[in-house]
């Protein structure tokens, strides 16, 4: 008797997600800040990444300086909605702030009354963020046959924004600058690669970030890898 085929297992839901890429000159060249991912986790063990993360649930209601670009909020929100979009760009800046140290923000006059948990250390260090200095510029979705998923939005924005000492909460380790042809060199996962190699085509000759046309999709349907845009 032949047995009865195993039943599909339902691909696990990816779970929104945000990366904040950015950019500093250093003796006429462009840096990244890239940080080396413990052995230990489950999620890219070994490999240098961007400084990111999951949306917080407080994210799209905690307090910012300055709200997102309207072309921003429109391309996010083609997959999402405002709300989310705003939610994104949120967790992207606060945990860069929680991995690195970093901020990018606007000095605050006053904390917010009630601010969420997961926001009231950076308040504390008395800034608010500043989303117009963000943009919007890839997004990757992580393939069906993975036991770990995330919907990833990719963020630029230009270091020479930030406030505080690189230092972070251990999550990233040996956190530095490094020229885009070496960090193309070091072991990270190959998307944040491909965007690694797209970045000289995001800024200008002086180091400006630019406005993309579209929003290059790295995503899995139908069983194959397919480059859509947004």
């Amino acid at each position: 008797m032949s047995k009865k085929p195993e039943p599909t297992q339902r691909a696990v839901r990816p779970r929104d997600a945000a990366t904040l890429v950015l950019l500093r000159q250093v003796r006429g060249k462009t840096t990244v800040l890239m940080g080396l991912r413990h052995g230990k986790h489950k999620f890219m063990p070994d490999q240098w990444v961007f400084p990111g993360g999951r949306v917080d649930r407080a994210d799209g209601h905690a307090h910012a300086a300055t709200e997102l670009r309207p072309h921003v909020t429109k391309r996010l929100a083609a997959a999402s909605s405002a709300h989310r979009a705003r939610a994104l760009a949120m967790a992207a800046v606060r945990e860069t702030f929680e991995e690195t140290g970093l901020i990018l923000g606007r000095p605050l006059d006053a904390a917010p009354n009630r601010a969420p948990t997961s926001w009231a250390p950076f308040y504390e260090a008395g800034y608010a963020p500043i989303l117009d200095s963000l943009e919007y510029v890839y997004r990757a979705v992580t393939p069906p046959i993975r036991p770990i998923r995330f919907n990833a939005r990719f963020f630029l924005a230009d270091g020479a924004n930030l406030h505080g000492k690189l230092q972070g909460d251990g999550e990233l380790l040996n956190l530095s600058w490094v020229p885009i042809p070496k960090a193309i060199e070091l072991p990270t996962p190959p998307i944040q690669r491909i965007v690694l190699e797209a970045l000289p085509d995001m800024v200008d000759d002086a180091g400006k970030i630019k406005r993309p046309r579209r929003v290059p999709i790295r995503i899995m349907r139908h069983g194959e890898r397919r480059l859509e845009f947004e």
